[in-house]
């Protein structure tokens, strides 16, 4: 089943203006998370999905693959759907959204969530990573519930599971995973995705894996040691400069050099 990755980039980002311009390791975030999808082999080809000439010229310096899209966008996913439905890429069978301020993604990650479609386990797949129980009631860090076959129960930004009694404390500890933004979809699953309108539980907890959810198609879940975390904002910009130069200092073929 070919897998195509697609790397979202706008750069109407509020809490980090012109987030994919940006500099890491002196070079746009965008091209580094390109450099890092293409590294780890998971996809057979990989493309940026953007709506701005700037992301393009940038991409472009560097021999990166672009397809422009729609401005009129909400999400990713549905950026990525337009990509997909091109008839140039309707040979791949998974698409594999990669969000673009993820330059540390996973290859654990990538490769699980693709995993869980070739397998046939569900349409969609995504990851996730335990995180400390006191995380719980931090909505910024959104939580999966999960059954015993690895299928996503909820999505919140509440505490879920929710703690009763403290004494339980120790069974609640390995159930508490934080959702990793990676997917990958079948691709009659990411048609429909994107061909229902937002859900009321999307709209309340503003989390747009919902919406599958509530229309029944299953997302199955890999649960990975651990994540990076994307780049949101200025203080996560210089963390991460920080760790790309930790990265290159220890070993420097870790990841892409300028």
């Amino acid at each position: 089943m070919p897998v195509l990755a697609v790397i979202p980039a706008r750069l109407g980002a509020t809490r980090l203006p012109r987030k994919p311009l940006r500099l890491l390791g002196g070079e746009p975030i965008v091209v580094r998370v390109y450099q890092r999808v293409v590294q780890l082999g998971v996809a057979d080809h990989c493309v940026v999905a953007t709506d701005h000439a700037e992301v393009q010229e940038a991409c472009a310096r560097h021999g990166i693959p672009v397809v422009m899209t729609s401005a009129e966008h909400p999400s990713g996913t549905d950026r990525v759907a337009e990509v997909a439905a091109r008839p140039e890429f309707s040979s791949f069978d998974v698409l594999l959204n990669v969000q673009g301020d993820e330059p540390f993604v996973s290859g654990e990650a990538l490769a699980g969530a693709v995993e869980i479609v070739t397998s046939g386990l569900a349409p969609i797949g995504t990851a996730a990573v335990p995180v400390p129980a006191d995380h719980l009631q931090r909505p910024d860090v959104v939580k999966v519930v999960c059954a015993d076959d690895r299928r996503a129960l909820y999505f919140s930004r509440a505490a879920i599971p929710f703690l009763r009694d403290t004494a339980d404390a120790a069974v609640l500890a390995p159930l508490v995973r934080q959702h990793v933004g990676v997917y990958a979809y079948a691709r009659h699953a990411l048609q429909q995705w994107v061909s229902w309108p937002p859900h009321p539980l999307e709209l309340i907890e503003r989390l747009e894996q919902l919406r599958p959810l509530a229309h029944g198609l299953s997302i199955g879940v890999t649960t990975v040691a651990a994540t990076e975390g994307g780049i949101d904002t200025e203080d996560d910009l210089v963390r991460a400069n920080a760790h790309w130069d930790a990265l290159h200092a220890a070993n420097p073929s870790a990841y892409h050099s300028a």
